[in-house]
């Protein structure tokens, strides 16, 4: 089972859709204490799929709480602006 993408608030993400995610899934990957979308694309052009689907595919971020065996278990992941321009916003360090 995957984790659901929530939200994005990240609207110049090609992937934006009125706040949704329309990428398949996306990987959440960053440094140490800091996770971000490794999926955000800024092309100017909309890309991904016709509904609403994007669910966590992969977690980079071993540290975080809701981590288990690269994948995120979190009830949902919400992405917005951050330290990046589209961060992971339900990262929690271990």
């Amino acid at each position: 089972m995957t984790t659901h993408v929530a939200d994005c608030s990240v609207t110049n993400c090609s992937f934006n859709d009125h706040t949704n995610c329309n990428a398949a899934a996306i990987t959440v990957g960053g440094a140490e204490n800091h996770a971000h979308c490794a999926t955000f694309i800024e092309t100017g052009m909309h890309g991904g799929l016709p509904k609403v689907l994007a669910d966590v595919g992969a977690c980079q971020r071993s540290e975080c709480v809701h981590n288990d065996h690269l994948m995120c278990k979190a009830p949902e992941v919400h992405v917005g602006p951050g330290r990046d321009n589209a961060d992971c916003l339900t990262y929690s360090h271990a």
